[in-house]
């Protein structure tokens, strides 16, 4: 090989190296993010506020720091209650919550946390994965530019702490309840006076007399809460909310601006959070009622049949006015929600129901 052709060679081969540092460049030129994930959970909270922040360590641990989630807990950068609106405005890129606590901005988002006499967690997690909840989720959020993701899950909840024994609806006339969502209007239509309020803000209201009874998630929750020091009758289950899930909701401008990995790490870390906090809720519920009952002398009671007749009834009324609603997203919310749940209880009461029915009575070990 002469001089001049080594020369040609070698001039071509350095462009050649050149032009494919330049198409590297954007990768490794990205720069690391931090990102702000406020929550509407007290902080260190048991379950939900603690899942909030493993949720946001995973996704910097996945991303190897390249997107940093610093968490706040509620109060700290904006009060508990305006955490979506945190991300709207873009004071935070994220939001840690429960989507029933906006339903003044669509009643459809009742759908995704937890519906009166309706899905349990897992046949929740059916509809939004399988059966096409996620679609109609995304559109109903992209109406503020965001997007969720169910994040938590605490399984079925306890139905509430009351100062005094209920003996029917009767006794619920003018009762004022702590409970949020389309459980609430339940409550309501059962005569209740109902307000929701966030977590740390309960105990307070129910020492003061502004309530009468209160429902939070269960016990693991309501034990670091405190509620036993005010009101000993503590109802199960919940009607109301059968299996409540909670979200992760992001900037969705800043979502779909993030490389494909990272994106994929927040939806993924989302799913494996999920699953997490059932597992802490299965885990910690038993442990805290046991506390509860043997150590401050706590009353388990079930709500009288009248209540939950009554409460379905409600229940039934409120489902077919959102499923006739004259807002279409709600209209679409409702009946894909009621066309899945009919599908999904197929297993859960023709197997599951069954199995726990043969275990409780044949099976002690």
């Amino acid at each position: 090989m002469d001089r001049r052709s080594f020369i040609t060679k070698a001039g071509f081969a350095g462009v050649g190296v050149a032009a494919s540092s330049m198409l590297a460049a954007p990768a490794i030129a990205q720069e690391n993010q931090t990102w702000r994930m406020v929550t509407t959970w007290p902080k260190n909270f048991p379950g939900l506020g603690v899942g909030a922040q493993r949720l946001a360590d995973r996704i910097t641990a996945a991303s190897g720091g390249r997107l940093t989630i610093q968490l706040y807990s509620a109060g700290e950068l904006v009060p508990p209650l305006q955490s979506l609106d945190a991300v709207i405005d873009g004071s935070a890129e994220m939001s840690h919550g429960a989507a029933y606590y906006w339903q003044n901005k669509s009643q459809a988002l009742n759908f995704f946390t937890g519906v009166p006499f309706g899905m349990t967690s897992r046949e929740l997690t059916g509809w939004v994965r399988y059966l096409g909840g996620q679609e109609i989720w995304d559109e109903i959020y992209d109406q503020y530019g965001v997007q969720g993701f169910l994040s938590g899950d605490t399984g079925t909840q306890a139905g509430g702490w009351f100062r005094n024994e209920l003996t029917g609806v009767a006794d619920v006339q003018g009762l004022r309840f702590r409970t949020p969502g389309l459980g609430g209007q339940v409550w309501e239509r059962l005569g209740a006076s109902v307000t929701n309020m966030a977590a740390g803000e309960i105990f307070q209201a129910l020492q003061s007399g502004t309530l009468d009874a209160a429902e939070f998630v269960g016990p693991y929750n309501d034990l670091a809460l405190g509620f036993y020091q005010i009101a000993k009758n503590y109802y199960f289950p919940s009607f109301i909310e059968p299996g409540l899930a909670t979200e992760l909701v992001v900037d969705k401008a800043k979502y779909t601006a993030l490389p494909a990995d990272l994106q994929a790490i927040i939806r993924d870390c989302c799913q494996a959070e999920y699953d997490a906090v059932a597992a802490d809720f299965a885990a910690n519920d038993p442990r805290a009622l046991q506390t509860l009952v043997n150590d401050h002398g706590v009353q388990i009671r079930q709500f009288p049949e009248e209540i939950m007749e009554a409460g379905a009834q409600a229940a039934t009324e409120i489902l077919t006015g959102l499923r006739d609603s004259g807002d279409e997203l709600t209209k679409k919310t409702a009946e894909s929600f009621i066309s899945a749940l009919n599908i999904v209880r197929q297993k859960t009461q023709g197997t599951d129901s069954l199995f726990i029915q043969a275990r409780e009575k044949y099976f002690q070990i």
